[in-house]
């Protein structure tokens, strides 16, 4: 028997569509909204992720560190569920990838016809949302780039923007992007347009850089 609740959907579905669409929208101002900047940038640092890996190395390396469920053998994607087993050829309907801060340690899959067939898996980072990892700035960069530059430097082990970057190294916006102006001048940085967003991610000349100064520390 359904309950009160999804009874009256039946009785009144337009009703019941609109109290369902205020109670998801009062949802999202109290727990999403005040959050979401964060949580935006994290998915589209790992979108730039995700597509720099596919056209490095194809769909095996875009796959590789998806989850533990998740495989790209043999020309196929394949997806371990614990209650389902088959097969669905794409056919040229492609695959929407998704990624979530709220799906961890596993992915969603939908291949359901006729809609769109559907892979949600955890955003990269998305363990450390939440937490501010301690980064410590390399003396020998540091001595080099100057401690602030060295310090965007080190933000960037995830594509961030400029807002992002000034928030977590405290200085305003302007100082991040006269820094980034001249990380990028020495082609240490580069920025990926995301919609209106613009992120920055380290080159690889920027991590054989610290990688030698960590050595070398």
């Amino acid at each position: 028997m359904p309950t009160a609740a999804v009874g009256e959907l039946y009785v009144d579905p337009v009703g019941g569509v609109e109290r369902l669409a205020e109670q998801v929208e009062a949802y999202w101002e109290l727990a999403i909204a005040p959050h979401w900047g964060r949580i935006r940038t994290l998915l589209e640092g790992d979108l730039l992720y995700r597509g720099r890996k596919l056209s490095q190395a194809g769909h095996a390396w875009l796959f590789d560190d998806l989850a533990g469920t998740v495989k790209w053998l043999d020309e196929s994607l394949q997806i371990r569920h614990r209650r389902f087993k088959g097969v669905r050829q794409l056919a040229g309907e492609g695959l929407l990838m998704t990624p979530s801060a709220f799906v961890w340690p596993t992915v969603c899959s939908s291949t359901i016809p006729p809609w769109q067939p559907t892979l949600t898996y955890p955003a990269r980072g998305v363990a450390t949302l939440w937490s501010e990892p301690v980064r410590t700035t390399s003396a020998g960069v540091a001595a080099v780039l100057g401690r602030s530059r060295a310090g965007v430097l080190m933000l960037l082990d995830s594509p961030r923007s400029t807002t992002e970057l000034a928030v977590r190294i405290g200085l305003i916006a302007g100082g991040v992007s006269q820094h980034l102006g001249a990380l990028r001048a020495g082609g240490l940085v580069t920025p990926h347009r995301v919609g209106r967003v613009a992120l920055y991610a380290r080159t690889s000349a920027a991590e054989a850089l610290l990688e030698a100064a960590e050595q070398g520390d």
